[in-house]
């Protein structure tokens, strides 16, 4: 099961997954994806995709019926298509062109949940030409995207609005990951190679240990040692797998964290950042201003219930 510990409103995205795959179980049906449309307007829809997928099921094969962008909330998934092949973590993109064929699997572990925003490509080419950057074909060069800073607070406010903790205009969050998409897609993780099926599973089991307890001990040392591997051995292979480093992934994952609470609690913001697993609350409001552009004071204010 995945991120059952965690709090918040990734406890809830978490919880419903759980759900989901305790029900499939109960049932001894096939894992397979289902999708609830959020919202949608002309060239654009919004949906919740949560798939109950593992091991023992065969990965599935679809095509992409316009351009996607795939925001990953909980659960892993290996993704590939033409442009690569890569593990898909909470944080990232999946990036998809309209008409490419991939392929989805949970060889290591159950699960995953996923707001997938999808674009005509009349939509999407419109979006392009609105844009301030120099490209003009309406394609993705790369097929994820890593958890990055500049997605965070997007990943936040989708996680929040799928449990109801925040109100959101879905279609406002559609053209801003859009946006971010476009902009963040550089095609540095168009592919990274095969990987051996152990280091996938090393990580994999990696990824949902930080997501079940953000806030333990996971120093590199803890998280080597788990995996079987030397920390400078397991350092190059969790990167190349999920594109940050185990500190990155660590940080990005207590942020998105702290943040979900200040937008859902009232709780004392010293108190959001000990249990998010900061042991200073300088360090906190610093960390927290560099991934979200203001303070957690001023985040509350903007995006929570009271905002």
């Amino acid at each position: 099961m995945v991120l059952r510990e965690a709090r918040g409103v990734l406890g809830k995205i978490a919880a419903d997954l759980d759900r989901a795959l305790r029900e499939r179980a109960a049932s001894g049906a096939p894992g397979q994806p289902f999708a609830r449309v959020l919202d949608r307007g002309e060239g654009w829809s919004v949906s919740d995709v949560i798939c109950t997928s593992g091991p023992n099921d065969r990965p599935f094969e679809e095509q992409h019926a316009g351009v996607s962008v795939g925001m990953v909330v909980g659960g892993t998934f290996q993704y590939r298509s033409s442009r690569g092949q890569h593990l898909m973590t909470p944080g990232s993109f999946l990036l998809g062109n309209d008409g490419d064929c991939f392929e989805c699997g949970h060889e290591h572990a159950a699960g995953d949940r996923c707001v997938s925003f999808k674009f005509t490509p009349d939509y999407f080419d419109r979006l392009i030409a609105d844009s301030n950057t120099r490209r003009r074909e309406g394609k993705f060069h790369s097929s994820r995207l890593p958890p990055r800073q500049e997605s965070s607070a997007l990943v936040v406010r989708a996680a929040a609005a799928l449990s109801r903790v925040a109100d959101v205009s879905w279609e406002e969050l559609a053209l801003e990951v859009a946006a971010a998409a476009i902009r963040l897609d550089d095609g540095r993780s168009a592919e990274n190679g095969r990987q051996s099926s152990a280091a996938v599973a090393r990580v994999t089991e990696s990824v949902r240990a930080i997501q079940r307890n953000p806030s333990g001990h996971l120093s590199l040392d803890r998280l080597a040692a788990a995996a079987r591997q030397s920390p400078f051995q397991y350092l190059r292979t969790f990167q190349r797998l999920t594109g940050v480093t185990p500190h990155q992934f660590i940080l990005r994952t207590r942020l998105r964290e702290a943040a979900s609470r200040l937008l859902e609690h009232d709780t004392n913001i010293i108190d959001v950042a000990f249990e998010s697993g900061f042991r200073d609350l300088s360090n906190f409001n610093r960390a927290f201003r560099l991934e979200f552009g203001v303070s957690p004071r001023a985040y509350r204010r903007r995006f929570g219930r009271r905002g």
